[in-house]
């Protein structure tokens, strides 16, 4: 399925409202946009297989940007429109993009990135004029409307970033039909799972650049649904966009759900919200106080999952299933889940250890240009079986609760943000000798990121230089990755390996705590 279909049966209904503007995009226009923009990269030499990647905010263009890859047999990498030009080359270069579509509001960043990413060929800019790159209306205005004579099914290649601290593009073999007869990888088994069919309206209200929100409005779109983007999430625009638009689905990190409980009674009241069908939700552990204040308040009708990117295996539970299993993330769908220790071997019920999906029903995936970490996934003893890096434990009725991340991962706001990477930012000022970057408690996010310092030789720790190490890190850094505060030691703690003894680190910070909330 695709825009095309339903541009031929219903080409006046919307495919996509955006929340703020009211910006609507009929199935006509996504189709004729996305045709258009499918003709451009193939009259530039763009065949199936090769990589484009798109930079940008929450805007229309978006999805013209991911259909034209979808139908043209390419995969399409997606850039968080809030990385730093280092960040956002690394994934330019790293994906093999030949074309980037970014916007003027990112503006900036691209600019500074076209010097650093040689092998894009075609650049276009949305919105307004960004240096050494082609007008996106101006170059779309020159193409057909029809669709190409052939229409490969392309895919996503999103990136998830790992031990290393380097984002990693999650690549999966294109299946070599052709739109009209298949579905990308994703999309097989979610309409039946979340109810997903013409009649849906879905509220997307994160940054499309995430996994999540791009891959359920694109299968929204593709069962003739539509999708109310919202430009930026904000608490109640989302209540009343719910209301204003009947929107039956709906995709949300617990962070938001924490906004919401924290309005006042009567701006939660103002609005109804009964035409909501399913609230899913994942990304994060949710604090179970706030997932039974969100149940008391919309009904039965949240549904948490846990999964990746990768789609090696996905839990799911449903309303009823969590009240009765309060903090689980439900029961294996699909693929089975295993626990098992450092070595592989599968461990008795209650115990911790970690996550494992077995092999058969899961979707193949590698890591781009990193064997290595492919391998580094698969069980020692299972090679079939295969993690995420979380840890966590099986009841004796089979629902899984994670209690931990392998290496630490902060989870901020349902944003994966990954330690090592920041502490080889701050590594490389010369007034650090050594770094530790994790978690700590924070009311709104769930954790905010910390930075614990030793200082190099001679150097003082204090608050100048915590002023200095918060701006070497504004200058090297997203600002979702910046620690909010930096602490001082006179030497971390390393086993005689080397190895940062980092859980002593962090359990200073979350003693007493008993929910990441």
């Amino acid at each position: 399925m695709h825009p095309g279909i339903h541009a031929a049966t219903h080409p006046d209904k919307p495919a996509l409202v955006m929340g703020a503007s009211g910006e609507t995009v009929t199935f006509r226009q996504l189709d004729e946009r996305s045709n258009r923009l499918a003709h451009l990269w193939h009259a530039a030499g763009l065949r199936p297989g090769d990589h484009v990647a798109v930079f940008m905010e929450n805007r229309s263009a978006y999805f013209e940007v991911a259909w034209a890859a979808l139908r043209s047999g390419l995969y399409l990498t997606t850039v968080s429109s809030y990385l730093t030009a280092e960040e956002a080359a690394y994934i330019v270069n790293d994906c093999g993009a030949r074309a980037l579509v970014t916007s003027a509001t990112r503006r900036a960043v691209a600019e500074e990135i076209a010097a650093s990413t040689p092998e894009i060929e075609h650049r276009h800019a949305v919105g307004g004029p960004v240096a050494g790159h082609a007008d996106y209306e101006a170059a779309l205005a020159g193409q057909s409307p029809e669709p190409l004579a052939e229409q490969p099914l392309g895919d996503f290649m999103l990136y998830s970033s790992g031990t290393t601290g380097r984002p990693k593009g999650i690549k999966r073999p294109l299946t070599g039909r052709a739109v009209e007869e298949g579905n990308p990888s994703f999309v097989p088994f979610m309409p039946d799972l979340y109810g997903l069919d013409a009649d849906t309206v879905y509220l997307s209200p994160a940054p499309l650049y995430h996994a999540a929100p791009l891959v359920f409005s694109t299968v929204v779109q593709a069962m003739g649904g539509t999708v109310v983007a919202m430009e930026r999430f904000d608490a109640e625009d989302a209540l009343a966009l719910i209301e204003r638009h009947a929107v039956t689905h709906a995709q949300f990190v617990p962070t938001m759900f924490v906004r919401m409980l924290k309005l006042p009674e009567a701006a939660r009241r103002r609005y109804d919200v009964s035409s909501l069908q399913l609230a899913v939700h994942a990304a994060a552990p949710c604090p179970v106080p706030v997932k039974q204040q969100m149940i008391e308040w919309w009904g039965p009708v949240l549904l948490e999952y846990y999964s990746g990117t990768e789609g090696n295996g996905v839990t799911l539970i449903h309303s009823d299933e969590w009240l009765a299993h309060p903090g689980s993330v439900g029961r294996p769908l699909g693929p089975p889940v295993h626990i098992c220790d450092e070595a592989g071997a599968e461990l008795p019920v209650g115990e911790e250890g970690l996550v494992y999906f077995e092999g058969a029903g899961g979707l193949p995936f590698e890591y781009h240009n990193d064997h290595d970490k492919t391998v580094g996934t698969l069980n020692p003893l299972h090679p079939a079986w295969s993690t995420l890096g979380d840890v966590g434990r099986m009841d004796d009725e089979g629902y899984l609760y994670l209690t931990d991340r392998k290496a630490f991962m902060i989870i901020s706001g349902g944003v994966n943000i990954y330690p090592q990477e920041i502490e080889n930012a701050l590594v490389m000022h010369p007034s650090v000798s050594d770094v530790a970057v994790f978690g700590v408690p924070d009311d709104e996010f769930g954790e905010q990121v910390k930075a614990v310092v030793e200082p190099a030789p001679g150097i003082a720790p204090g608050p100048e230089l915590e002023a200095e190490l918060l701006a070497w890190c504004r200058e090297h850094l997203a600002a979702y990755k910046r620690p909010r505060s930096v602490d001082f030691m006179d030497e971390l703690p390393r086993l005689p390996t080397g190895k940062l003894y980092k859980r002593e680190l962090r359990e200073r910070y979350w003693s007493g705590r008993t929910a990441r909330i």
